[in-house]
């Protein structure tokens, strides 16, 4: 298999992260890009992302496969199913510590290249200055 025919390296550092998380009492958060295809509670979509926690208390039937991400989840006190394809999570990280992974961006309604992650992230928390007034979401730092 030559590398034009190789699999996405995306879902094994999903799972990798994820495992991470789980064994050091972290809290898993996925960052996903939203559309068509994804299966989420449009009311909790902001800005075409949503913010998803991964841990075991917070999913039922936790699915970490190589083309989706499948599990089931209470949003507002009603059960949901909820579908990712994992080409559309952008970023992987801790709720505590904010340390995790970017992938590229796969654009608005176009899926990018399967590529290696173009960033690690550290849990540097970086000043930005707002727009407007938004939800304070995790800040990430690149490190080489």
């Amino acid at each position: 298999m030559n590398s034009a025919e190789s699999t996405s390296t995306r879902p094994y550092l999903i799972r990798a992260l994820h495992e991470w998380c789980v064994d050091n009492g972290f809290t898993p958060l996925i960052t996903v890009q939203v559309d068509a295809n994804t299966q989420v509670p449009r009311e909790h979509v902001k800005d075409k992302e949503i913010v998803l926690n991964l841990s075991f208390d917070a999913t039922s039937g936790l699915k970490l496969g190589n083309d989706y991400i499948e599990f089931k989840a209470r949003f507002s006190g009603v059960a949901r199913d909820i579908s990712v394809p994992v080409n559309r999570v952008i970023a992987i990280y801790a709720r505590e510590t904010s340390q995790g992974m970017a992938f590229p961006n796969v654009g608005s309604d176009i899926a990018a290249p399967e590529d290696e992650p173009t960033e690690n992230l550290n849990a540097v928390k970086t000043e930005q200055t707002p727009k407007a007034p938004v939800v304070k979401r995790p800040t990430l730092k690149i490190v080489k």
